[in-house]
């Protein structure tokens, strides 16, 4: 079972139970307004209950006008919808179009027009969707560990990947299905996804480490893919390639660390001083291999880059999540 049920069931029972204590006739319809107005954020619940309750305000009088005019007939329910349904749109309200026709559908039902029929109305709809915003305020499940998880998940993936590209570069006859680089872009977005609610939880002070930690990963991926292109027209073995191969054993360790430890890079321009001082290519294949692999350490330095400027706020939330961790203990 969900928590979303939980915190449902939660605000409904709240809900009820104060609408009958207040008094109002059929309680039953706070509990409806508590179970539309339950989300999976914090942020999104301050939207979706304010948007219904005006939506709901402007139904009800609307509903109100066209009930005093016409009577309370049914082809007047369809005049209501006509009518209020547009001016909610237009007023930025779109979310509470259901949570208003709840409301000016239950005064239809009543077939009364009164102040004390009005005032039940707007204090159903305090009761109602006032619960459900309290209950998203009081809890929203802790996150933490579903996104280190992800966060190994992704590590561990492109890990993998550049033990892949190792390999390649050692014996360019190698052959790798890539189903990494799928799995890593998927848990990429869930990372995203994951991060963008909890943001939204985190009404003060949002947050944003996680939110940079996988858009850098997002980056660096497309990144990695411009790098099995260029691994593609690296087709004949030369000492070239096995001098940069070592660079992406060094890289599988690396980034497994959460901090940028810049021994890649290091290694990486150690390289190209040695590359610069070695003779011209010979043969045309060994041009287009040297050229190849030339370019892919290209983007092996944008890829390191990439990690050099983003990795940095992450370490420094972490440690901030430790010590105040450690304090704690």
């Amino acid at each position: 079972m969900g928590f979303r049920v939980v915190k449902t069931a939660a605000a409904t029972l709240l809900s009820v139970l104060l609408a009958a204590a207040v008094g109002i006739p059929n309680a039953q319809g706070a509990g409806l307004l508590a179970i539309l107005g339950v989300e999976v954020t914090r942020k999104r619940s301050v939207r979706t209950i304010t948007a219904r309750f005006f939506a709901s305000l402007v139904g009800l009088l609307v509903g109100w006008a066209l009930f005093w005019l016409l009577g309370f007939h049914y082809w007047v329910l369809g005049l209501f919808v006509l009518f209020s349904f547009p001016l909610i749109v237009r007023a930025g309200f779109r979310e509470g179009i259901v949570t208003s026709s709840v409301i000016v559908f239950r005064v239809f039902g009543q077939a009364e027009l009164s102040l004390e029929v009005l005032i039940q109305q707007v204090e159903l709809l305090a009761i109602g969707l006032g619960s459900a915003g309290l209950v998203n305020l009081i809890y929203m499940p802790k996150s933490d560990e579903m996104m280190y998880g992800i966060r190994r998940e992704v590590d561990g993936l492109f890990s993998i990947i550049f033990k892949q590209i190792s390999s390649t570069l050692h014996d360019p006859q190698y052959i790798w299905d890539g189903k990494e680089l799928i799995q890593a872009g998927s848990a990429v977005q869930r990372g995203l996804t994951a991060a963008a609610r909890e943001m939204e939880n985190r009404v003060i002070h949002p947050d944003e480490a996680w939110n940079v930690y996988f858009y850098m990963r997002k980056e660096q991926l497309e990144s990695i893919q411009n790098m099995i292109q260029l691994l593609s027209q690296v087709y004949h073995h030369l000492p070239h390639g096995e001098m940069v191969a070592e660079l992406f054993e060094q890289l599988s360790n690396d980034v497994l660390n959460e901090q940028y430890t810049g021994r890649t890079e290091k290694l990486l321009n150690s390289l190209e001083q040695e590359f610069q001082g070695m003779r011209l290519p010979s043969t045309r294949v060994e041009f287009e291999v040297r050229s190849a692999i030339l370019q892919l350490c290209r983007e092996l330095t944008l890829y390191l880059k990439i990690a050099k400027q983003y990795k940095a706020p992450i370490v420094g939330q972490q440690m901030l999540r430790q010590t105040s961790a450690a304090g704690r203990r």
